[in-house]
């Protein structure tokens, strides 16, 4: 599995790319994986508050639902639609596929985030691999 370096990534598996005060987000690699086919994404509404930490929507795939944390403190600004009707797209791209975009409060959050080096050891701690 790759993790992109451009990424910073929280322990509960989302990854996060901040471009000025906007934050997309996204599940990683790992996730996607471990959820097996996805088939539905519970997405929040456009102008939510959402803590760091908090949860802001779930995927739903034929083995588990989800919950999605939010890995920094925001107002959500835009929604990826389009997962409503090909949720899988999350399965075949996870790393290109975006789920929220984040007006941040603080964009100092996203540097406690792991990078992608360490987001790798911390999968491998996980799953023992």
């Amino acid at each position: 599995m790759s993790y992109p370096e451009k990424y910073r990534y929280s322990k509960s598996h989302e990854w996060l790319l901040l471009e000025g005060n906007t934050a997309t987000v996204g599940i990683t690699d790992y996730a996607q994986g471990s959820l097996g086919d996805i088939v539905f994404v519970e997405l929040p509404k456009i102008g939510q508050e959402i803590q760091a930490g908090s949860t802001f929507g779930s995927v739903e795939s034929v083995k588990a639902v989800s919950d999605l944390y939010s890995p920094v403190t925001g107002t959500v600004s835009a929604i990826n639609e389009a997962l409503n009707d090909a949720p899988e797209t999350i399965n075949s791209a996870a790393n290109d596929t975006w789920i929220i975009k984040l007006d941040v409060k603080s964009a100092d959050e996203a540097g406690a985030l792991l990078s992608a080096a360490d987001y790798e050891k911390f999968v491998a701690e996980e799953t023992g691999h």
